[in-house]
């Protein structure tokens, strides 16, 4: 089968059937294109879905532009990104069109409802599995803890934690890491 036909359909069904946006897709993407094609590695992956997550714009979008990419260049992200994009837009059109005859029913108000949990289960679980992809442990889960403490309550701007945790992660890699492993090793 065509690489670019079979992208375009991974990503238009995920796409299509994914509620709850980029974050719940993120187990369907990893196990279709980690998983069962090997197209790129976990570890690729990983790479791929921090540089999605502190680029600006759609989580979804970016991953999938990402990995289009790195499986066949600019083409190759044109393809999954219209993947991608397509089923919501289409999604979106459909609902704008007919929602409005249907949007106090019942029934309606109740299918959103329990759509709910569901959603936050879908977001909770790419979560702890970057977390073990992560290889966060005891003495790292300090983290993403204090992170989401900081954006949570304290109202900290996502953008200043990505931007300590990259300075961080390269000065500890640059310098203390070695310093530290040096001084073991003595």
């Amino acid at each position: 089968m065509n690489i670019y036909l079979e992208a375009f359909g991974i990503f238009f069904k995920i796409g299509a059937f994914t509620i709850g946006g980029g974050y719940a897709m993120v187990p369907l993407i990893e196990n279709e294109i980690v998983k069962k094609r090997n197209w790129i590695n976990q570890d690729d992956f990983m790479d791929l879905m921090a540089i999605s997550q502190s680029t600006p714009g759609i989580f979804a979008v970016n991953i999938s532009i990402f990995i289009g990419y790195k499986l066949r260049g600019i083409k190759g992200s044109m393809v999954t990104a219209l993947g991608t994009i397509l089923p919501s837009f289409l999604i979106i059109l459909a609902i704008a069109l007919f929602f409005q005859n249907y949007k106090d029913n019942q029934a309606v108000e109740r299918i959103f409802k329990g759509i709910r949990p569901a959603v936050v289960a879908l977001i909770a679980a790419p979560t702890f599995t970057m977390a073990k992809s992560a290889k966060i442990n005891r003495y790292t889960i300090w983290i993403p803890v204090v992170s989401a403490l900081l954006i949570w309550l304290l109202g900290f701007s996502p953008i200043w934690i990505i931007l300590i945790a990259g300075i961080g992660g390269f000065v500890w890699g640059k310098w203390v890491k070695d310093l530290f492993y040096n001084r073991l090793k003595k």
